[in-house]
């Protein structure tokens, strides 16, 4: 197995990933949030705090996290707060379909894929089922927060 394979899933932990783990841009509390959501992963303690601001033109103006969780969990809420500014809510939350479809193994579109930016380097987390609720948390997070606001 080379540096670049984990559990069996090659390029995984590349250098582009181990930056949003290392240095992620977005892991902060927004203190002018208009919306915030907790999310926690049961399975194996991930938590996260996520906060977006919605300008008056209805788009996502800036998102940020908060929380713990493994190099997943926290990857993925990085390269998901980068992807959803300038976003609309509905936009968004297409966004949070397509990439836990794919995680899933459910989404196989390339073009859809490819809308998700950084994150589609996470598709081939769908060969390790133990660490999808990781990859998912973030987006299962945002998509629970935008849900209830449309409501």
């Amino acid at each position: 197995m080379d540096a670049n394979t984990h559990a069996g899933v090659p390029g995984l932990y590349n250098p582009q990933f181990m930056d949003h783990v290392s240095h992620p841009d977005y892991r902060y509390v927004l203190e002018d949030a208009t919306h915030t959501h907790e999310g926690v992963n049961p399975s194996c303690g991930d938590e996260l705090t996520f906060y977006v601001r919605i300008g008056d033109d209805g788009t996502i103006e800036e998102a940020s996290y908060q929380g713990h969780g493994c190099a997943i969990s926290q990857a993925s809420a990085d390269m998901m707060s980068d992807l959803m500014v300038d976003k609309t809510p509905e936009e968004a939350r297409t966004l949070c379909r397509t990439f836990m479809g794919m995680v899933r193994g459910e989404e196989t579109d390339a073009e859809k894929i490819a809308s998700l930016e950084d994150a589609a380097m996470l598709k081939d987390i769908s060969h390790m089922p133990a660490r999808v609720k990781c990859a998912e948390l973030a987006w299962r997070t945002l998509d629970e927060m935008l849900a209830e606001t449309q409501e």
